[in-house]
């Protein structure tokens, strides 16, 4: 590479770049958001998809702004931008093919990014690959670059074709959800077409899993700053691919309640994207090990009142056959009275498991707490404190102040002593 190609390539991977490229997602969105309200098209299992665009983008213009020449915040910001394509495609389709009858313009444009969000799970999958610095641990893991890049290259070619045979021929049909009715139920022509889209998924998967086999690997081999940065990335990937699985398997449900629960999914998959943007930036100023145990515990929580809840129903209204309203006003109450002592006594196990420091550290001074309410002897308290601290915090020195005799707003130090 030139030294005229390096400046340029420079000049176009810089925080201006980033500014432009998020201002004007946001600026598709909010267009988006305005036309589909005005045509009566937006709805509120559409609220997750702008959370997710929004998100996405935000995260990806402050680490681009912040470290242009790493590839992670471009390729979380090119989430973004594949997602609010393919949002913009749907929404332009409903509205020409779905409501005007193909009478508006750009319809063919319309039409050839609506698929955009296939590109956006390929760059969701590269950016758990490429943590942290955007590049490959070793030549070993090529295959593995080279299996994304050929997944997204082969489903745009093949949704492309099908696309501009169907402006050819003029036999555009878009089913209710603003996708092409030949891509989304393939028939005769194009049967080839869900044999690749089985074989896309099953690619991505595969992908998918061995991307984060690599960042586990490398957790185990870590330790200090590059272990907390995959702690942040390993925990927003787990949380990013459940939501997503959710997504798919629950947004195109008949029942209302389940398919709604899939589209409130959608608003999970940001996780991703969040704990690698704090992974590389604000790593310190969080305490990943409590995030998630905080998240163990109330997901815990959430599962048993949620069982407790519908027992009680169940209970009431099936084997004592009382009436509805009582049975979840009194289903309330139980698990309302559950909540407090279940969290607690959830959150000590999970912190027991997997924040032992954290468990530790609280256990001690709950007993120095104790031990305080019956303590006189001055001296043998402080000796005690400093202990305290230095088990629970392990803190390089200690220093302690207390006020001389008679003075109560002038403090001058006791003692202090490194540790």
């Amino acid at each position: 590479m030139t030294a005229s190609e390096h400046r340029g390539r420079r000049r176009l991977a810089s925080p201006p770049t980033a500014l432009v490229l998020g201002g004007l997602v946001i600026a598709l969105l909010a267009a988006s958001i305005l036309t589909a309200s005005v045509n009566h098209i937006f709805a509120l299992r559409d609220i997750p998809a702008v959370v997710l665009i929004t998100t996405t983008t935000a995260v990806g213009v402050v680490v681009a702004r912040h470290l242009p020449a790493n590839p992670m915040g471009w390729l979380i910001l090119g989430i973004g931008v594949s997602e609010i394509l393919s949002v913009e495609g749907t929404m332009w389709l409903t509205l020409d093919y779905g409501r005007h009858h193909g009478r508006l313009p750009l319809g063919w444009l319309a039409l050839l990014l609506q698929p955009g969000w296939g590109p956006a799970f390929v760059l969701f999958g590269l950016t758990i690959l490429l943590f942290p610095d955007g590049r490959l641990p070793s030549s070993h893991w090529r295959w593995l670059l080279w299996t994304y890049l050929g997944a997204a290259v082969v489903y745009l070619g093949g949704t492309w074709e099908i696309s501009i045979a169907a402006i050819a021929g003029h036999h555009i049909s878009v089913d209710s959800s603003g996708e092409l009715a030949s891509l989304d139920n393939p028939g005769a022509a194009t049967a080839w077409w869900a044999a690749v889209q089985n074989v896309f998924f099953l690619l991505l998967a595969v992908s998918l899993l061995a991307s984060v086999g690599r960042q586990l690997a490398g957790f185990v081999k870590s330790s200090g700053e590059r272990r907390q940065q995959v702690k942040w990335a390993l925990a927003g990937t787990a949380v990013s691919i459940t939501c997503g699985f959710v997504a798919l398997s629950l947004s195109d449900n008949s029942n209302a309640i389940v398919s709604a629960i899939g589209n409130a999914a959608i608003a999970g998959v940001p996780a991703l994207p969040i704990g690698i943007g704090v992974a590389i930036l604000k790593y310190r100023l969080y305490d990943i090990d409590r995030v998630i145990s905080r998240t163990l515990a109330y997901a815990i929580v959430t599962g048993l009142l949620a069982g407790v809840y519908t027992g009680v129903v169940l209970l009431a209204t099936q084997v004592l056959e009382i009436k509805s309203p009582v049975a979840v006003a009194a289903a309330t109450l139980v698990a309302a009275a559950l909540f407090s002592p279940l969290r607690t006594r959830v959150q000590r196990l999970v912190d027991r498991r997997f924040n032992r420091t954290r468990y530790d550290a609280d256990q001690t001074v709950a007993a120095f707490a104790a031990r305080l309410q019956d303590a006189v002897d001055l001296d043998g308290i402080r000796a005690d404190l400093v202990s305290v601290v230095d088990r629970s915090l392990e803190p390089a020195h200690v220093s302690m102040w207390f006020p001389p005799d008679g003075a109560t707003a002038r403090r001058t130090p006791h003692r202090s002593r490194p540790l």
